[in-house]
């Protein structure tokens, strides 16, 4: 086995498998890289027995073969080597990397003891821009549960009807929606839940204005994108009924510039122990929200926010970090708080034509 292919792209491929190798399998192949020389291409392949991936990438291949490589090793090597030509030949047990002036030696693994790439028959299958789908990803993922005793929790609900594309999460404790049409996404009734961390993956990928490619099998889910495959197991169960937690009307909205609201939330929690919220007092008669926050033998913080409000005056009060995380998830300069009282849910919108709506449970005013 012999082949030569440049080293930015072969690290490139190789920063996209190596996020499947397993790190605490007891078989050792696991954690290897597993590459398939043949026909002017690489393959390269990693699987923990959960997610497998699979990257094709052009190379000159003078003598076809498979191999599996340490994975981890491996990848800090080409990292390493400048950005030049990398010549990697087989010989024996050891595979020998050269580029320019370096060179390294190291143990190769069975490639007969490695698992097949798994093939899955899938039923419905759906096509999204990867920039919106990255983009929605990044909104609502940060809410998924990493209590693995609630695994339905860790996933993210992803449901296509006719053309309106959804994702949610939640925690229990927060909830985010984030909605956006598809026109050309293509599919009836399109409904699964999808790890939160293997969908944070797929969003970290190359940037590019191509489609990404969902597809359910039986209990598996198949992503597709330029020369890169993605296998990994659906979350099954019932997830929880969302719609249920939202109201239909709303007592109190306000409208506040959302920068300024960001700083104001992060100055407050300078003062904040691990237990204490920040307070969000809504005046509408003199359009202003203060947030503030105290902590018993340290001090107290207070800073008004102009707003526009309409409704009620009131009182909330809500845990920072989940404030700042959808702050984090709205892109538009204008956020808007809707409130029915003070001990019933806050929900926090972006401004229009961004669908998006961040619920988060309050925290008792002390």
């Amino acid at each position: 086995m012999r082949f030569s292919i440049n080293q930015s792209e072969l690290q490139n491929a190789l920063s996209v498998v190596l996020k499947g190798i397993s790190t605490r399998s007891t078989l050792p192949v696991l954690s290897g890289i597993y590459i398939d020389a043949n026909n002017d291409s690489l393959t390269l392949q990693t699987t923990d027995l959960s997610l497998s991936i699979q990257y094709t990438v052009a190379a000159l291949i003078d003598t076809p073969g498979r191999v599996v490589v340490p994975g981890k090793l491996f990848s800090e090597i080409v990292k390493s080597l400048p950005d030049a030509a990398v010549h990697f030949a087989l010989e024996g047990e050891s595979a020998i990397i050269t580029c320019d002036a370096a060179s390294f030696s190291i143990k190769t693994l069975d490639a007969e003891e490695f698992p097949g790439f798994p093939h899955v028959d899938v039923h419905q299958k759906i096509r999204i821009p990867f920039l919106k789908l990255s983009s929605m990803v990044k909104k609502v993922a940060r809410v998924v549960s990493k209590d693995e005793s609630r695994a339905i929790l860790t996933g993210v609900l992803i449901t296509l009807e006719e053309t309106t594309l959804k994702m949610v999460a939640t925690d229990s404790y927060r909830l985010a929606i984030a909605e956006s049409e598809v026109p050309e996404a293509a599919a009836d009734n399109f409904e699964a839940v999808i790890s939160g961390p293997f969908l944070q993956e797929i969003a970290a990928m190359v940037k590019s204005d191509d489609d990404v490619t969902i597809a359910l099998a039986e209990n598996q889910i198949v992503v597709t994108y330029h020369d890169t495959m993605l296998i990994n197991r659906r979350i099954e169960g019932s997830f929880p009924n969302y719609r249920q937690l939202l109201p239909k009307t709303c007592t109190t909205r306000v409208a506040m510039d959302k920068n300024h609201l960001v700083s104001a939330v992060k100055r407050a929690s300078l003062l904040i122990q691990t237990s204490s919220p920040v307070r969000f007092s809504i005046d509408t008669e003199v359009q202003a929200v203060q947030v503030s926050s105290a902590a018993h033998d340290i001090g107290s913080a207070q800073e008004v926010v102009s707003c526009e409000a309409e409704g009620e005056s009131v009182e909330i009060a809500f845990n920072y970090t989940y404030v700042l995380d959808g702050l984090a998830a709205i892109d538009t300069d204008q956020v808007f708080l809707e409130v029915n009282e003070g001990m019933k849910p806050g929900i926090f919108k972006s401004d229009n034509p961004d669908n998006f709506l961040y619920l988060v449970m309050p925290v008792r005013i002390s």
